[in-house]
């Protein structure tokens, strides 16, 4: 297994640094065989060199590695931003990494926001479109600086675009055993794209009759996350609803602390995909060692899971189930340990977990 790490900016080295101490112990312990490259893209390569990442990378990297390990992007000393979106956005689409994958679970019910849920009320999935819609970069500025300026910026979606997300929901769903997928749009306001999601989502659907289709519009859908999570298993939308949509579930998961992502393109034969956790680089808190590892972590296990070591991914997840139940977090959750100390939690429990699954505390 050979993976590409890029550690980025903020917070990002730190959460990834343990992210790959975790990855340490997991080889060790079950004798993987796995190479790590790290790579500098991030503002202070940006600084000295001038170029976000290099061409080469979009060449080489789908043919020499299985995985990407992404930590967060973004700088106050680089105004506009626009570096950190040409990695950011320049990976997933260049990379044509198509299928944004949040999964939405609640480890334990006292970090949920929501009252009287149990960890059983959120456990679903959500399949964001991760290549079309506005981040295409597709508009511009009309007499810009002056009060009669206008500003475009177009939303881009295409048939083949919206069809293998539709499409991918559906595969998955059919893979796990779930009975419905839901999709959600604005086809109410949004006459053109809607009618083209809805007309692909019924189409694609008849090829899978077993499974119900079920809609909602956006806003809706967020209410009813809020006041019933239960009732959703698989959900699809766009790129931009689904960037809305996933901030919100993270939330009453427990946090953008928590909330782990994959971006994937199930066609690629080698690099699988790109793992991140969903949360920013936060330089306010960069280099204090509160800097909540746990999403890196979980991002981590989807990795390996992706790889087939499901077991490991697992062994994974109970750490971190363990930690959340004994409070060994940053304070962020409440907690008062370090990064390195939440990470150190983690490995320890690698370290002492026997073939039952069990570790004695």
């Amino acid at each position: 297994m050979r993976i590409a790490v890029i550690e980025g900016d903020g917070i990002g080295p730190e959460v990834v640094n343990e992210s790959l101490g975790v990855l340490e112990a997991i080889c060790q312990k079950y004798g993987l065989n796995c190479s790590v490259d790290k790579f500098p893209y991030g503002a202070d390569y940006y600084l000295k060199n001038r170029i976000s990442i290099p061409e080469e990378v979009f060449i080489e990297w789908p043919k020499k590695y299985n995985a990407i390990l992404f930590g967060a992007v973004g700088d106050p000393r680089v105004k506009p931003n626009d570096y950190a979106k040409e990695i950011l956005l320049g990976l997933r689409f260049k990379l044509d990494l198509y299928v944004n994958y949040r999964p939405v679970k609640l480890l334990n019910e006292k970090f949920c926001p929501l009252k009287n849920i149990q960890e059983k009320d959120i456990d679903f999935v959500i399949f964001r479109e991760n290549t079309e819609d506005l981040y295409t970069d597709n508009g511009g500025n009309f007499k810009k600086n002056t009060p009669d300026e206008i500003a475009l910026e177009n939303s881009i979606h295409t048939r083949k675009g919206v069809e293998r997300i539709i499409r991918y929901a559906f595969e998955y769903a059919d893979r796990n055993g779930f009975d419905s997928v839901l999709m959600s749009d604005k086809s109410n306001a949004m006459r053109y794209a809607g009618d083209l999601w809805q007309r692909t989502f019924r189409e694609v659907g008849e090829q899978y009759p077993h499974i119900k289709q079920r809609h909602m519009f956006i806003d809706a859908l967020h209410m009813q996350l809020i006041k019933n999570p239960g009732q959703f298993k698989v959900i699809v939308t766009s790129n931009v609803f689904g960037d809305i949509l996933t901030d919100v579930s993270a939330q009453i998961q427990g946090g953008m602390g928590l909330s782990a992502s994959a971006n994937l393109n199930p066609g690629n034969a080698v690099l699988k995909g790109m793992y991140e956790p969903i949360h920013g680089s936060a330089p306010d808190i960069a280099g204090k060692g509160i800097a909540n590892p746990l999403a890196s972590i979980l991002s981590l296990a989807m990795l390996l899971n992706d790889q087939g070591c499901h077991k490991e991914a697992e062994v994974i997840y109970k750490a971190v189930k363990e930690a959340l139940k004994c409070g060994w977090t940053t304070p962020e959750l409440g907690g008062k340990y370090s990064t390195r100390e939440a990470g150190g939690f983690i490995r320890g429990y690698i370290n002492q977990i026997n073939d039952k699954g069990e570790v004695k505390r």
